[in-house]
């Protein structure tokens, strides 16, 4: 019956192109952790698919790009978009098809986002994070400034969680504790966002641990 009702949510969701924004808590952190997310924040390099092969990532891109278009009509912008994600998920050590699923159920990947407690962006980044990590003229409605500080927030969430990615979800949605929010973003990366590389297994550079915490979460959404 609880399953029944977790898929009746998720599917009420993807329909309705409504969100489920939450917002992260504002906790102290302790000064090395505060000065690693600084130094993640403050990466300057260009966005660039991070794969074995350029093949490997134009298969990728193509195929995300497809499943994208009715969210984003806009074939550049749209591209933009995915490289972005991807860049920034890869180099937090995330999987870039579950940020995906974040940002489907965090803004249905609506830029200028707003919830009602104030999250802003694609990631629903709360603005407290700028003083605490970031510079006083980071806008967090730019794309790649609101990609960058949702990777390094999830990924400070997934190191404090020791791996345990549906915790880490929790804190990230201010929700910890309850299965909402989670089972939405496992779902939506699920039915929306799985990707088999088309050139073999570990086409997308990730961590191990991370990439073996991510198909474990995954396989436990599936069942």
């Amino acid at each position: 019956m609880y399953k029944a009702f977790q898929y009746l949510l998720l599917l009420l969701l993807l329909v309705s192109g409504s969100t489920f924004a939450g917002s992260q808590i504002e906790e102290p952190l302790s000064n090395s952790v505060k000065a690693m997310m600084q130094r993640s924040i403050s990466d300057k390099a260009a966005p660039r698919l991070i794969f074995a092969t350029p093949e490997e990532g134009q298969a990728w891109l193509n195929e995300m790009s497809k499943r994208l278009e009715k969210r984003i009509p806009n074939a550049a912008y749209r591209e933009d978009v995915l490289r972005t994600v991807h860049y920034e998920a890869t180099r937090a050590g995330l999987d870039p098809q579950m940020v995906l699923g974040l940002i489907q159920v965090e803004s249905g990947f609506k830029k200028y986002a707003v919830s009602s407690v104030g999250a802003r962006g694609f990631m629903q980044i709360m603005p407290f994070w700028v003083k605490s990590i970031g510079d006083k003229d980071h806008n967090l409605f730019q794309l790649r400034t609101n990609l960058r500080y949702g990777c390094t927030i999830l990924r400070h969430y997934l190191d404090i969680e020791r791996g345990d990615l549906y915790r880490a979800l929790g804190r990230y949605n201010g929700s910890l504790g309850r299965p909402q929010y989670p089972n939405l973003v496992l779902g939506a990366w699920r039915k929306h966002w799985h990707y088999t590389p088309q050139f073999g297994a570990g086409a997308i550079k990730v961590t191990e641990n991370t990439q073996s915490t991510s198909e474990s979460t995954l396989k436990t959404a599936q069942n």
